[in-house]
């Protein structure tokens, strides 16, 4: 089945870390850019990082530039958001989409179902 599928997500205390990856099946993901976006109630999915599909150039939401980072391995069809130094405003559904090229805009029209990302104390 053509599909993505998240997974990494999970509790952690503010300062912690967690690595989430985003597998493709069915397609070859090295083709495409990949962002990875997030949303929790009463707001709308924002961005928080994307990659070209070389790897040449990455992109980042203000908050997670400098804590986040997106790496690609085409090897293993899968991108990943290590996210460090996690804060409770992270808490969110995280989710990766891929936009039509290998470029970082256009409309990115398929997703995955997401994984839940909870920063407490």
């Amino acid at each position: 089945q053509v599909q993505l599928v998240e997974s990494g997500g999970g509790l952690v205390q503010p300062g912690g870390s967690l690595r989430l990856s985003c597998e493709a099946s069915g397609f070859t993901l090295d083709y495409y850019a990949v962002g990875w976006f997030r949303r929790d109630p009463g707001r709308e999915y924002e961005g928080v990082a994307c990659i070209s599909s070389d790897g040449s150039s990455t992109y980042y939401e203000d908050t997670a530039k400098g804590r986040f980072t997106i790496i690609r391995d085409n090897a293993k069809n899968t991108v990943f958001l290590q996210m460090n130094n996690l804060e409770p405003e992270d808490t969110a559904i995280y989710s990766c989409a891929h936009p039509p090229g290998g470029t970082c805009r256009g409309d990115f029209g398929f997703w995955g179902q997401g994984t839940q990302v909870t920063v407490s104390s």
